[in-house]
């Protein structure tokens, strides 16, 4: 039993069984124990997973075009600011700034990472280390302050813990025990069903899957409404830019996907059990993205755009920007064949969506989805 194995059943025998939402919050932020809190994470090649700013420096230098776009309609205010939570590896970040050094933008800009793990932002800091005057971190986003630019995130939405339910005679939620008939050191959690932990559980489906038969299993996150609430109180006016991997709600609670989305990722490999491995493994859910859209209406935080990461960054000029850095590389094809897989069919350009909201006057064209804006999906 790890100490922090050992600290999960504490509560339960304090508390009794706790929801499965109660359960990953601690297995992925528990502090200096849990997996995103540890000093001891990796992520990228030589890590559990990665993330599209580890496949090709291209990616960070489209979301830099973007920001540059957004600025321009603003009307290029004086100062403007890129909040990035959960930055990870701050590839992105080191990208876009790079490409900005000789840009009209840089002078105004400045980068605020999100990060609350001292030994993440520690590897952000040596990587980061020639841009020092122009990023600064913080440990919540209410540190940021009331700030007028672009909250851009990428892979974030997926980690926020989530409540698991199944459609019995009436609606159940997942719990999770221990088993108490073990032996020595090694610790069971088990799954245990019990009746929704809040009235909000019923209220999701109400409104996103009433619909669901007997038997069907999912996941609810409702935790990205608190989020963009702590997200509107940060935008003063601007853009925020989410890309991750997930569906509309008619999508995601489809008849098929009668199992949820809820995986987990060690060793770059799928694990579906999240109840073993505790703090040594990724565990993550999609995003429902028409609730992104619709919690974020709340909040004074307009869509204007959603559609697949492969398409954006193709209406954004992705093809351009490989003619303009590798044409002329004995390079190219080797450059090319990785940055087909921010944009192909069955790579992330194809899982991942991109989701633009804006707070703020009049209702801002991006080029990202003048080839195709499905926002009506949503």
């Amino acid at each position: 039993m790890n100490p922090l194995e050992k600290r999960i059943c504490e509560r339960i025998s304090a508390e009794g069984p706790i929801t499965f939402e109660t359960f990953m919050d601690m297995a992925l932020y528990e502090p200096g124990l849990g997996y995103y809190a540890s000093e001891n994470i990796e992520i990228g090649r030589a890590g559990d997973f990665y993330t599209s700013q580890h496949v090709h420096p291209a990616f960070g230098i489209m979301i830099a075009r973007q920001l540059e776009e957004m600025w321009d309609s603003m009307g290029r205010p004086a100062a403007f600011f890129a909040v990035e939570p959960g930055a990870g590896a701050a590839l992105m970040c080191r990208d876009i700034l790079s490409y900005l050094t000789d840009k009209d933008l840089f002078r105004a800009l400045t980068y605020v990472i999100v990060e609350a793990n001292p030994a993440v932002r520690r590897k952000q800091e040596a990587l980061l280390a020639g841009f020092s005057g122009k990023v600064a971190w913080r440990a919540s986003l209410h540190e940021v302050g009331k700030r007028i630019g672009c909250l851009l995130s990428n892979e974030l939405l997926d980690a926020f813990p989530v409540h698991l339910v199944r459609m019995e005679d009436d609606l159940a939620e997942v719990y999770v025990d221990f088993d108490r008939h073990g032996s020595g050191e090694n610790v069971r959690f088990v799954e245990v069903t019990r009746p929704p932990s809040t009235a909000a559980l019923s209220e999701y489906l109400s409104e996103f899957a009433p619909r669901l038969p007997k038997g069907y299993r999912t996941e609810i996150n409702l935790r990205i409404k608190d989020w963009l609430k702590s997200v509107s109180d940060v935008l003063d006016e601007g853009f925020v830019l989410t890309i991750d991997y997930g569906y509309p709600s008619r999508e995601y609670y489809d008849a098929e996907r009668n199992r949820g989305t809820l995986l987990c990722y060690s060793g770059h490999r799928t694990e579906e059990n999240p109840l073993v491995k505790v703090g040594r493994q990724d565990i993550t859910a999609h995003v429902n993205f028409s609730a992104v859209k619709r919690w974020g209406e709340l909040f004074g935080l307009k869509a204007i755009g959603f559609c697949r990461q492969g398409t954006y960054l193709v209406s954004l000029g992705i093809d351009r920007l490989i003619r303009e850095l590798y044409e002329r590389s004995p390079e190219y094809l080797f450059e090319v064949s990785r940055i087909k897989r921010l944009i192909f069919p069955g790579t992330l350009g194809d899982t991942h969506k991109v989701i633009v909201q804006y707070k703020g006057k009049g209702n801002p064209q991006l080029r990202g989805f003048m080839v195709k804006n499905e926002i009506e999906k949503l």
